[in-house]
């Protein structure tokens, strides 16, 4: 399993509380697709606090992805958007979940932090 995305899931479990997603509760289910075999990030959202697991359970909304592609999202060496457009990607169930949850993704390797540091939100 890619290195980078193990550590993503688990900074994110770890960081308990973001306050960019305060207004926001769901569930995200991450499925990372290689060939026959399909590994499983759960992300659940409750008014900002944040838990990560490894199950595989119905979700609100389920992102597919390879894991090679998933890699390049965590580490910003992709954008989201553009995986999804090129067919890359797939989302189904509430894909605004997806677009809050975006903005925790790191920016691209040049810039630092997750987006909320590299666009000035806090």
């Amino acid at each position: 399993m890619a290195e980078a995305t193990v550590r993503f899931f688990e900074d994110l479990d770890q960081q308990g509380y973001e306050p960019l997603l305060a207004k926001l509760s769901g569930t995200l289910r991450f499925d990372l697709h290689e060939g026959p075999q399909t590994m499983h990030w759960l992300v659940r959202i409750d008014r900002g606090q944040i838990r990560v697991s490894r199950e595989d359970m119905e979700a609100d909304a389920v992102v597919g992805s390879s894991p090679g592609l998933f890699e390049d999202l965590v580490t910003g060496r992709e954008n989201g958007l553009a995986a999804l457009l090129r067919g890359d990607m797939t989302i189904t169930g509430d894909a605004r979940l997806i677009v809050q949850l975006d903005r925790i993704f790191p920016g691209p390797p040049h810039s630092v932090g997750p987006h909320r540091y590299r666009k000035g939100v806090r």
